[in-house]
């Protein structure tokens, strides 16, 4: 059976943490993001999916929304390199110089945020693959990857 095209649109990326306020600041210096709400009380679905839910924090920054939450006895260990993850989430962005601009905001939110880092790994440098498109590929202070992307179209 054929079936039509479905439309998506992603609402937005839920991550967990082991400290809410502090990625939440670390989000705030990287991307600019802000607090759009946050709950403490949670449905008894929320509660079977993800025991000890305590806290949960959407950010914005433009369209894209992070849901950021804790867990009670969270295991304190990220995702490693290998394991079953994302393993990233692509973000496009208008501007070529964007990917400098956000390059140099992970090195800065780095630097003034107190964290403890999942990964030590500093982002990749800006590539440019054969088609003309960019990447640069940071990790967040919980171990996921984002990969930020500006295609050579945008600018034709």
């Amino acid at each position: 059976m054929n079936r039509p095209d479905i439309a998506l649109t992603v609402n937005h990326i839920a991550i967990q943490t082991d400290d809410v306020e502090a990625t939440t600041a670390w989000y705030r210096e990287f991307l600019g993001t802000t607090v759009e709400w946050e709950l403490d009380a949670f449905s008894g679905l929320t509660h079977d999916r993800l025991p000890g839910i305590r806290k949960l924090v959407e950010l914005r920054a433009g369209d894209v929304r992070l849901h950021v939450f804790d867990r009670a006895d969270h295991s304190g260990q990220g995702p490693g390199p290998r394991d079953y993850q994302f393993q990233h989430v692509g973000i496009v962005v208008d501007d070529k110089q964007d990917l400098v601009v956000l390059r140099e905001r992970w090195l800065r939110a780095k630097d003034v945020t107190t964290l403890k880092w999942q990964r030590e790994e500093p982002p990749s440098d800006i590539v440019v693959d054969s088609s003309g498109m960019s990447s640069l590929y940071v990790l967040d202070p919980n171990g996921l990857e984002f990969e930020f992307i500006h295609f050579a179209e945008a600018d034709s």
